[in-house]
């Protein structure tokens, strides 16, 4: 059973839902002719103007908290200045949370930027720590009093996962190179890259692909043949730079609004090593996340986002099990591996946890309720051994815009009609609802 306080609810991104992000960095993307992304985002959900209604279905189904984030690039579209009027949207927002007795939960970065700060060199530049600190401070100044859970920067080691991954591929180009075109052929045509090992909606073989062809376009619309967006893949340096901003934007929340309790996010798999794989998996965590925790430490809870497994052996991850389920995302249905994670992070950070993101990209709600319940049981277990986890999250409230991959994955507990926009909830909105057994407050 989860206690009373316990926060259970759905989570979104702005750029994913909110629609028509035009200060963005991702928006100036989907336009190049060569881009990655299967198709443009456009309106999206329109969460933007819809947002009472959005937030009033997941209230009725009797989730109580809402994890949603602000759009950088519409609170300050060009550096240095700021529109108040998305400052009143955003609290709009949350006021409307409260109204219908649901928790604000707000994430400052959710992977895109102004496409002003790329311009000045992204997350690869000495500056950005400072750029985001003034943001979060404009933020913080005029929204924290009504706010009580702040994560600041989603999945802060999504760079370095994406590296890992287009190393890999890089590696298999050379090889494939090298061999007879033949060989070459079948080397292509036997898998090479997994994107299954990234949570986020990528396109990581057109990304390799399309590389020579976007330095052009990426030079007309960002000043520089090479961006370093929030995705791009991440040097050691840019990941001290992105673990610096959120130092920094820490440092102002507990200056300016110390009741708010502050953490950020991390990607993390189950990771399982075959015989073999052992030294491999135990460097990946090391990658994923205990390196971070000289940056979490003083933190006031940490933000898990989980959504499969990984199999490690001795030459590298291992694709999903022949015969397994897999997702839509490619991800092998695995709900099993929120439990060991949240056990794994446990050794070693005794703070809070707050499950923020968790979920399955599906068109079978059957499966989505199956794999919500299997999350929840091993959350409970979790829970009857000690380990403090404040709040479940499932990902998404609504089917949405999953960056590159388009609206082809449906994680939602909401469908959406994208020529009407009609809303329908599908059945696992109130079978996750039913888990709440007595609202907050």
């Amino acid at each position: 059973m989860l206690p009373k306080d316990f926060m259970l609810g759905a989570a979104s991104a702005a750029y994913q839902v909110e629609g028509n992000n035009t200060h963005s960095d991702l928006w100036l993307m989907e336009q190049m002719p060569h881009t990655t992304f299967s198709e443009p985002s456009l309106d999206a959900c329109d969460h933007y103007h819809r947002y009472e209604e959005d937030i009033r279905l997941a209230a009725a189904a009797g989730l109580n908290a809402y994890r949603f984030s602000i759009e950088w690039g519409r609170i300050e579209p060009e550096e240095g200045v700021f529109d108040e009027a998305e400052v009143e949207h955003y609290r709009d927002v949350i006021r409307c949370c409260r109204a219908n007795g649901v928790e604000p939960v707000v994430t400052l970065h959710h992977f895109s930027s102004p496409i002003w700060l790329i311009r000045k060199g992204g997350w690869d530049a000495e500056t950005t720590p400072a750029d985001f600190e003034r943001y979060v401070r404009h933020v913080m100044e005029r929204l924290g009093g009504e706010l009580s859970f702040v994560c600041t920067i989603n999945e802060a080691n999504m760079g370095l996962q994406i590296a890992r991954i287009a190393e890999r591929y890089a590696q298999q180009a050379r090889a494939a190179a090298a061999a007879m075109a033949a060989a070459s052929q079948a080397a292509e045509a036997d898998g090479a890259v997994d994107e299954s090992q990234v949570q986020m909606g990528l396109n990581l073989k057109k990304m390799m692909e399309n590389q020579q062809l976007q330095k052009a376009e990426n030079k007309e619309a960002f000043g520089t043949e090479d961006p370093q967006t929030f995705q791009s893949p991440r040097s050691r340096h840019s990941d001290e730079v992105v673990c610096e901003a959120h130092r920094r934007a820490r440092a102002a929340i507990r200056e300016l609004c110390p009741h708010v309790k502050v953490g950020l996010t991390l990607s993390l798999h189950d990771l399982q090593p075959v015989p073999g794989g052992e030294a491999l998996a135990a460097a990946e965590w090391v990658d994923e996340f205990t390196h971070y925790l000289p940056v979490i430490e003083g933190d006031d809870f940490l933000g898990v986002q989980n959504y499969t497994r990984t199999r490690v052996g001795a030459e590298g991850d291992l694709p999903v099990p022949e015969g397994a389920e897999v997702t839509q995302m490619g991800y092998e249905f695995y709900p099993q591996a929120l439990e060991h994670v949240l056990r794994a992070v446990a050794k070693e950070w005794t703070g809070d946890i707050i499950v923020t993101e968790n979920g399955i990209g599906t068109d079978d709600d059957a499966r989505r309720v199956a794999f919500i319940d299997e999350a929840l049981a091993g959350v409970e277990r979790c829970l009857d051994d000690g380990i403090p986890v404040k709040g479940y999250f499932y990902w998404s409230l609504m089917d949405n815009f999953e960056w590159q991959k388009g609206y082809s994955m449906r994680f939602g507990l909401i469908a959406f009609d994208r020529a009407t926009q009609e809303r329908s909830p599908k059945p696992s909105l109130a079978h996750l609802g039913s888990y709440v057994k007595k609202p907050l407050g």
